[in-house]
C-alpha cells in the first residue's frame, strides 16, 4: 500500500509563487524517482519536473528558470517551487512516484492532484 498526498495548490496572482509538496507513504522499500506532471482537461498529462534517487533533475523547457524541484533527505517527499507564475500555468498538478514496495514489487502511483490557479 503506497500513496501520495499532495498539498500546496491554490489561487495566486500572476508573478506570485507557490510551493507544492508531495509525501509518499506506505510499504516502500525504495523510490526510484518522483516527479510533477500537469494536465489541462482535454490534453495529455505533461511532465513538469522529475528528480531521481541519485539527485538528478529534469525540468520542462516551459518552466525552466521559474520552477525548481527538490526532495527531502529521506527521499520520500518532493517539492515543486513555482515562481513567476503565469496564467498559462493554471491547471491540475499531479505527483508521481515510482519505486519498489517492501514485497519487492515495483509500483507507480499518482497523487490526487492539486489545483493551481494563476489569475491575470
Amino acid at each position: 500500500q503506497v500513496q501520495l498526498v499532495e498539498s500546496g495548490g491554490g489561487l495566486v496572482q500572476a508573478g506570485g509563487s507557490l510551493r507544492l509538496s508531495c509525501a509518499a507513504s506506505g510499504s516502500i522499500l525504495s523510490i526510484y524517482d518522483m516527479g510533477w506532471y500537469r494536465q489541462v482537461p482535454g490534453k495529455q498529462r505533461d511532465l513538469v519536473a522529475v528528480v531521481t534517487s541519485g539527485g538528478s533533475t529534469n525540468v520542462a523547457d516551459s518552466v525552466e528558470g521559474r520552477f525548481a524541484i527538490s526532495r527531502d533527505n529521506a527521499g520520500n517527499t518532493v517539492y515543486l517551487q513555482m515562481n513567476s507564475l503565469k496564467p498559462e500555468d493554471t491547471t491540475v498538478y499531479y505527483c508521481n512516484a515510482r519505486g519498489r514496495r517492501r514485497d519487492n514489487r515495483n509500483f507507480e502511483v499518482w497523487g490526487q492532484g492539486t489545483l493551481v490557479t494563476v489569475s491575470s
